[in-house]
């Protein structure tokens, strides 16, 4: 089982580390979408998603308080989907589609992440590859 965690850990937090990377290297692009989506104080809070990102996906795929790196994809996730996808507000049906789709992704992945926020503070010190255990203990 351990294997099978550890491949999960890396393909799950593979989405996050590359955003994170797009959030940090490309902040003004980033800050300039997000600004037109209303966000406001959008390059500070560019920053911060990235490093929020960068945080949860690295804690999530090196087993670092795995559960505290699920938590902050989470925290991430959810005004993400409803700042950054809001598709209630589209006029068009072709735009309102793609955006409904990346917010239900955007609330599946939160999911997935309170999910293994709960597995990993379950599992604890038993969980195999990871470097510590977890920072919560939900057992």
């Amino acid at each position: 089982m351990d294997v099978l965690v550890l491949i999960g850990r890396i393909l799950f937090a593979a989405l996050f580390l590359g955003s994170a990377f797009g959030h940090l290297g490309r902040t003004g692009a980033m800050a300039g979408y997000a600004a037109s989506r209303g966000v406001p104080a959008a390059k500070p809070a560019t920053v911060c998603s990235g490093l929020l990102l960068l945080a949860g996906g690295l804690s999530v795929l090196l087993g670092v308080w795995a559960d505290l790196g699920a938590l902050l994809l989470a925290v991430f996730l959810v005004p993400a989907a409803l700042l950054m996808h809001a598709f209630w507000k589209e006029s068009d049906p072709q735009a309102r589609q793609m955006e409904q789709i990346h917010f239900q992704k955007d609330l599946a992945l939160a999911g997935a992440s309170l999910m293994l926020l709960a597995f990993f503070a379950y599992a604890g010190h038993d969980l195999g590859l990871t470097v510590t255990g977890p920072l919560f203990d939900l057992g």
